[in-house]
């Protein structure tokens, strides 16, 4: 059984993994251009999605902040809709 309720919750943890790591990535660890690429990439994603599944991806960014319990992540994740353009 997952641990995940949905498939959206799965996709967005996974999206929000994965820009959590390109951007706390230091120099030694990940070219910076790469580094931009990705993170344009994943702010890509979010540009095209309709205004209901930005509602829920914002849902979802709520919960994770809610239950997250390491500080410097809970700072990103709080940052990540206006960050990433979840909202305008």
């Amino acid at each position: 059984m997952s641990q995940y309720p949905s498939l959206t919750r799965a996709l967005a943890e996974a999206l929000v993994d994965l820009a959590w790591f390109v951007e706390s990535a230091d120099d030694d660890h990940m070219d910076q251009d790469d580094a931009v690429k990705a993170l344009e990439g994943v702010a890509a994603v979010v540009d095209r999605l309709s205004d209901s599944q930005r509602e829920e991806f914002q849902q979802v960014i709520e919960a994770m902040t809610e239950a997250e319990t390491d500080p410097g992540r809970r700072e990103f994740l709080e940052a990540f809709p206006d960050g990433f353009g979840l909202v305008e």
